[in-house]
């Protein structure tokens, strides 16, 4: 099984609040929803179609998998929507209690997670697609558990806010498979991890 992720991002590499104001406001963020003025329905409807379709399991982190939780289930009778919430998840917390899971998830105690993902990934197919969860995304890369990372780059800089990228001082090489351009000036860009 292949671990994907798909995030939106900034020029500037944050990954905050995508999509709403109190999305997330941790470090006084002021951006919430930054990246509707360049959705481009073609592009990234397309990108997440084309992740979505291919993945047998969505992986998150407690605060994505709440807020994801909470929308997904009302937009059952569009496809999209139907195959996001047929799937399995995973949510990463050692917060959650098992009483609190809904829309068919699993939780693994956060200080089993590494362990566990490494478990999931030698012993299934298709990919295992985390969106957003960004402390949980920055953990994988650390680890080398990510095999392909989608970046859904829109035209703007955010001055600060949470990123995707470790501080670990290790080096990451990546390799460019594919790159697209929407007409807002969005490009999503799929890489892959490089063979050294």
């Amino acid at each position: 099984m292949r671990i994907v992720v798909i995030e939106f991002m900034s020029l500037d590499g944050v990954v905050q609040a995508p999509g709403g104001p109190e999305e997330d406001t941790d470090g006084g963020f002021a951006h919430g929803g930054w990246t509707h003025p360049f959705f481009d329905p073609e592009t990234i409807g397309g990108a997440f179609n084309d992740t979505v379709s291919k993945a047998e399991g969505l992986l998150y982190g407690r605060r994505t998998w709440q807020n994801m939780a909470a929308a997904w289930p009302a937009r059952a009778g569009d496809p999209f929507a139907d195959r996001m919430n047929a799937m399995p998840k995973y949510v990463v917390s050692e917060t959650l209690s098992d009483d609190e899971l809904t829309w068919n998830t699993t939780r693994i105690p956060g200080d089993a997670a590494v362990a566990r993902l490494r478990e999931l990934r030698d012993a299934g197919d298709g990919d295992l697609v985390v969106m957003g969860s960004p402390s949980l995304v920055r953990t994988l890369l650390h680890e080398g558990l990510v095999d392909e990372l989608r970046l859904i780059v829109m035209p703007v800089i955010l001055g600060g806010g949470k990123t995707i990228f470790p501080g670990d001082g290790l080096r990451h090489r990546l390799e460019l498979v594919s790159a697209a351009t929407g007409g807002t000036g969005v490009q999503v860009c799929t890489y892959r991890r490089a063979v050294e």
